[in-house]
């Protein structure tokens, strides 16, 4: 490996995102890449990719242990680009950045990931620019709430995901609320909305729908989207069995409204609901990578390519016809959803139909998303660690 390379820090590498973007950078040839996590063992750090894996203190249980190590490691060795692939590490390195001078994160920032990350301020700016959100209540707290008409249901979406005390990180739950009885024991076991704002927003039917944007330094340059076939749990989750398809217009147009007026800079997933009629109201927005990065790099759209050369100040080409109907499978969630399924109480025919599909093998056009030839050790950590994990 060239030791001229610019060196790349892929950091959360236990994630599926992390591995995409080790593959992504070190399929390319163009950088030396270590990777690091809280784990022992991380899927990008066994990646052939990864020249070198690091472990450090979990920046979601010892955040401020996490600062100390990022700032030692940086002062013993140059990276030209750190890259985190987590909410949580991503916002606390931008936190802390003035305490981290030899960093270069490829983000907006901090105050400009916050407004966006933060769902009340979000509902406010896009409001301002025209583009539809569910009717929301805000509240500060719990108590603002008493003497407040509601109708159900509804959805408790707290402000933050997650919160940084300063010491530790406090995880948030959105949930549907059905009526005041279950209002009343989500505010008693959500300690943290006595102090902290949340909304109470109009429950919307229909399906998720999103749009996968990169921009550099207010200018967008790359979309995407895809349809999520199988999910985990069924009825709603990760994304186990996904496929590529065009960006809905008008859903492009409101994120490109919406990153344009904070002048982004990086990527992030901005996400609706689509009622059955096919009216679209914005949800959130995230600002890291997401699950499924490894079909958009299959189809043709390397994000994490484009984020770093855009970081680095290289020249950054957009595609303008990407591979529609590629496939990306993530075997092991998809054996997990399957498991879900069967476990409820559907009818029969239902569950050999499920069957059926999970074991039907496509053969053109479709990829696993851990399991690669050319790169194998990553799969077989993963099954290891699944089979670690049914006999805890």
């Amino acid at each position: 490996m060239d030791s001229n390379l610019p060196s790349v820090l892929v950091l959360d590498a236990n994630q599926r995102s992390a591995l995409a973007v080790t593959r992504s950078l070190g399929k390319s040839g163009q950088f030396r890449i270590t990777t690091a996590d809280a784990t022992e063992q991380a899927l990008a750090g066994f990646s052939r990719y990864s020249q070198a894996y690091l472990q450090h203190p979990d920046p979601g249980q010892r955040p401020r242990d996490f600062i100390a190590w990022i700032q030692d490691l940086t002062a013993r060795q140059h990276f030209d680009l750190v890259m985190p692939t987590t909410e949580v590490s991503s916002q606390l390195l931008l936190f802390c950045q003035d305490e981290l001078p030899k960093i270069n994160l490829p983000f907006a920032p901090y105050k400009t990931v916050m407004a966006l990350s933060d769902k009340i301020s979000l509902v406010e700016l896009a409001n301002s620019l025209g583009i539809d959100v569910p009717d929301s209540q805000m509240f500060r707290n719990a108590a603002e709430l008493e003497g407040v008409s509601l109708s159900y249901p509804c959805v408790l979406k707290p402000a933050l995901s997650r919160i940084y005390t300063g010491d530790d990180w406090v995880h948030t739950q959105v949930r549907v609320i059905h009526d005041a009885a279950g209002l009343t024991e989500a505010l008693e076991s959500s300690p943290y909305l006595k102090t902290s704002p949340f909304m109470l927003q109009a429950f919307i039917p229909g399906h998720g729908g999103g749009v996968f944007c990169l921009y550099n330094k207010g200018r967008a340059v790359q979309f995407f989207a895809h349809e999520r076939l199988r999910e985990k749990p069924p009825e709603g989750g990760v994304s186990v069995l996904c496929r590529s398809v065009p960006a809905d217009q008008e859903l492009k147009a409101a994120a490109q409204k919406l990153l344009d007026a904070v002048n982004w800079h990086g990527v992030a997933m901005v996400e609706y609901r689509i009622t059955p009629e096919g009216k679209a109201y914005l949800m959130e927005i995230n600002t890291r990578f997401w699950g499924s990065l490894q079909l958009a790099i299959d189809s043709g759209v390397d994000f994490p390519l484009m984020l770093a050369n855009a970081q680095l100040g290289r020249p950054v080409l957009n595609v303008q016809d990407y591979e529609y109907d590629q496939r990306l499978r993530w075997l092991l969630g998809d054996l997990d959803s399957l498991y879900l399924f069967l476990k409820k109480p559907h009818p029969w025919p239902a569950k050999v139909r499920h069957i059926l599909s999970f074991l039907a093998v496509r053969w053109r056009k479709q990829k696993h998303e851990v399991n690669r030839v050319e790169d194998l050790m990553p799969a077989w950590l993963e099954f290891k660690q699944y089979i670690k994990a049914l006999f805890k």
